[in-house]
């Protein structure tokens, strides 16, 4: 019994010293006014963190602290945190008036706008289970999603009525936007007639069920409950310096886990959230320049747009911004090294998955030293890459990513989870270390190509082709060959104008990798399919 009781005080210790360290980062970011907040409203945000969870009470936080600020700006606008806060307690009552119960599933499906954070936090303060729908999904299958996580109330934007129309939630439709007038019931004529007090506690934590990106089949619902913990923002902020009280352009969609972690993360630090429900790069710069950005929150595809025109960027001031943080896709080393050569040493590379959440983070200097890189776990992660046995590989050899930490999801919410080995969940993906720690991604664990004998990952070759001068995009998938099992073909996306052709795709490999590395076919296209991550649907060029 002592022995069992030193260990539990140990590991209290332990959990202590390291909560202590994720305080410590956070309170780095909020900066000094989380200090001077007065008494009586640190104690009015630590009873809504309590009894609403972290989610749910990140918007009290700040508008206890500066109320007058402002939370989001979009294309209706600007709304203060003080705003945010009340407007997110009278949807929540309005949604409870409706029959609207903790442990509900409540369906959202929007761009990003004030109403898609109002859905959100007012599932928090409902104890909902909050599924983030995908907008690029069709009518059939979003019924089979919601169908399947029992959607009892749906909040969506006008635009996607056709989509919607194929699935009738049992507490019915909210919308969260529209560019016109409408019979429906809308978010602002809920929030009108409710009460802003805070609703009563729900006796349960949100649980957010983020999709998979379904890439290769239909996506998977990944749920994960927001546990009373800094761990989340802690390790973030130890790696990516977002700092409190400034305006923050998000530039990647919030229904996928690399921006609604980003949002809500700005969000509790009393940032601004500058965005759009579609993006342009013209107006993006724009928005940069004349908000005077600290930070941007994008995906690669998006960030090689915004860049595409260089003298375009030269004629913005862009002096503001101290921190580009991507995830979503794989960074190529051309587009980090282009964009740290026309912004500045300000580029954070994540790699994570929807299941682990975050894996590692590339600091400006990791991606200078060591182009490709994902860089290093962030505090309070683990990293280890696994052979087929689970044995450990050495630096420089390829495994399996395996992560470790207290942010993993619960396993799918149709049955089944990410294979588990001692603790450590895998990502899905290969790749190795160098001799300084930091990680590399190969490519996916199935993705890997058996051509004539040889193992083949397409990112090498895809990275090798993006860095051509006359390619903007390029994706390289296997298709069955009788002689080689497998065959290499190449789908490359021209600059325009180019007179690039096949010949000089297959020369320019082979110039620079091995020989069973070039692909014996190029497709040229116009653009890659891709999802609104920026991740590209192999299975469609198949």
């Amino acid at each position: 019994m002592t022995v069992d009781l030193l260990g539990d005080a140990r590991h209290l210790l332990v959990r202590a010293g390291t909560e202590a360290r994720y305080a410590a980062t956070v309170l780095h970011a909020r900066g000094p006014g989380a200090v001077l907040t007065p008494p009586h409203k640190l104690l009015a945000g630590a009873r809504a963190v309590e009894a609403y969870g972290p989610a749910g009470a990140a918007v009290t936080l700040a508008a206890a602290a500066r109320p007058g600020a402002v939370a989001i700006s979009d294309e209706r606008g600007s709304i203060t945190f003080g705003e945010l806060d009340v407007r997110t307690n009278q949807l929540a009552n309005a949604l409870r008036d409706k029959g609207f119960r903790p442990g509900d599933s409540l369906g959202i499906l929007a761009r990003n706008h004030r109403g898609l954070f109002l859905a959100i936090l007012a599932g928090a303060r409902l104890g909902a289970r909050t599924l983030l729908l995908n907008t690029d999904f069709a009518g059939p299958q979003l019924a089979d999603v919601c169908s399947r996580e029992q959607v009892a109330l749906l909040v969506h934007d006008a635009e996607f009525a056709a989509a919607v129309a194929a699935y009738e939630p049992p507490l019915g439709a909210v919308i969260a936007w529209t560019d016109g007038p409408t019979a429906g019931l809308t978010v602002d004529r809920l929030c009108a007639g409710a009460s802003g007090r805070p609703p009563p506690r729900p006796g349960r934590r949100q649980r957010i069920v983020l999709l998979t990106s379904g890439t290769t089949g239909t996506p998977k619902g990944a749920p994960r409950e927001l546990a009373l913990s800094l761990v989340i923002p802690g390790g973030y902020l130890s790696k990516i310096p977002l700092r409190s009280g400034r305006p923050v352009l998000l530039a990647a969609p919030a229904f996928h886990a690399w921006g609604l972690l980003s949002a809500m993360l700005a969000l509790g630090l009393g940032n601004t959230l500058v965005m759009s429900r579609r993006f342009d790069a013209a107006e993006a710069l724009d928005e940069l320049a004349r908000t005077r950005c600290d930070a941007l929150i994008t995906v690669p595809v998006l960030l090689s747009r915004l860049l595409a025109d260089g003298a375009a960027v030269a004629r913005h001031d862009l002096s503001a911004l101290r921190v580009v943080a991507v995830s979503g896709s794989a960074l190529s080393p051309e587009l980090a090294a282009r964009a740290m050569d026309l912004l500045g040493e300000i580029v954070y590379n994540l790699y994570g998955s929807t299941e682990v959440a975050y894996a590692s983070i590339a600091t400006p200097q990791d991606l200078r030293a060591a182009p490709g890189t994902v860089g290093r776990p962030p505090l309070g992660t683990i990293v280890k890459l696994l052979d087929d046995d689970g044995a450990g590989v050495p630096a420089g050899h390829t495994g399996r990513i395996f992560v470790g930490s207290s942010i993993a999801f619960e396993g799918y919410t149709g049955g089944g989870s990410k294979q588990t080995i001692a603790g450590l969940m895998a990502t899905g993906d290969v790749g190795h270390v160098d001799a300084a720690g930091r990680l590399f991604v190969d490519g996916r664990d199935d993705d890997m190509i058996v051509s004539g004998g040889e193992n083949v990952f397409p990112l090498e070759i895809e990275e090798l082709l993006t860095s051509h001068p006359d390619v903007t995009d390029a994706a390289v998938i296997g298709v069955p060959d009788p002689d080689f099992g497998s065959r290499l073909r190449a789908y490359v996306v021209r600059e325009p104008g180019s007179g690039l052709d096949q010949d000089a795709i297959t020369q320019f490999v082979k110039a620079n990798l091995a020989r069973y590395k070039v692909p014996r076919e190029v497709v040229f296209l116009d653009e890659l399919p891709r999802n609104p991550a920026g991740k590209v649907l192999k299975r469609l060029l198949q």
